[in-house]
């Protein structure tokens, strides 16, 4: 006869933290029909977050200071362009099927290995970013509470385990919270610069850069060299795949679409 089995306080509690979905909200491969509840405008407010952190204003400082605002403006916009091209054919099979971009790749025929070499290269930009933002957020720390650095970096790791544990619940909601904050913020600096020198615009327009031409007109070379820095956020479609397959499902191809069945998980060869 066996004996009775003995389950403690804390292995009960892990059990229960372990079939809460909140916890895990799905953050890797298929998306159940369950979890694809989100409207288009809270996963677009959520995907948002994504492509506004400090980094990004870091890079478009660093190359306007270094080619210009002419040639960074326009590096920009060619590449804005490029990605979007790139981006809408995954973003849609994403939000169609609820996958994520390892079971894209897959699915586009480049296999296992191909899948883990595009994972691969997606963890690296996010660890990269991640790096790029601590430092960033600890620098602010030290400049305005006089932190030191190294328990700045400590901070900005640390504080985001709470957000990121919850998934896409929480970062919807913190994103709705926090947008309005956001946007002053973005707004305010422009506001304050017009109010104390509207020339300033018109200036920075023609800002040369440390190695731009002095009448401040296009070069190519200056301009390649830009679109090259942008170019690498291009890997910054795989996180957008992560929120786009939230998206709810559309009956009206639900009977063409070849995705998998939303009872199931895929079966991965």
């Amino acid at each position: 006869m066996a004996g009775r089995q003995r389950i403690d306080r804390v292995r009960r509690q892990y059990n229960q933290w372990v079939a809460n979905q909140t916890l895990e909200d799905y953050a890797l491969r298929f998306t159940a029909k369950s979890a694809r509840r989100w409207s288009a405008a809270r996963v677009a407010n959520t995907a948002l977050g994504a492509i506004s952190f400090l980094a990004l204003e870091a890079i478009g400082g660093t190359i306007t200071l270094n080619y210009g605002a002419t040639n960074a403006a326009a590096a920009i916009l060619v590449v804005s362009v490029i990605i979007f091209c790139c981006g809408l054919p995954i973003a849609y099979h994403a939000a169609k099927c609820g996958i994520d971009i390892d079971l894209l790749t897959r699915g586009a025929g480049f296999g296992y290995i191909g899948s883990t070499i595009t994972s691969l290269i997606y963890a690296s930009f996010t660890f990269i970013f991640f790096a790029i933002e601590a430092v960033i957020l600890a620098t602010a720390l030290e400049m305005c509470f006089g932190i030191p650095r190294p328990v700045g970096y400590l901070i900005s790791s640390v504080v985001i385990i709470p957000l990121v544990t919850y998934g896409i619940t929480l970062i919807s909601r913190f994103q709705l919270w926090t947008q309005p904050l956001w946007i002053v913020l973005h707004v305010l600096p422009f506001i304050a610069i017009a109010y104390a020198s509207r020339h300033s615009f018109a200036e920075w327009t023609k800002f040369a850069g440390e190695h731009g031409n002095s009448d401040g007109h296009l070069d190519l070379l200056l301009f390649g060299t830009a679109a090259s820095v942008v170019f690498s956020l291009v890997a910054q479609i795989g996180e957008q795949v992560d929120f786009l397959r939230f998206l709810p499902r559309d009956r009206r191809t639900s009977k063409t679409s070849n995705c998998w069945p939303d009872r199931s998980w895929p079966t991965l060869r």
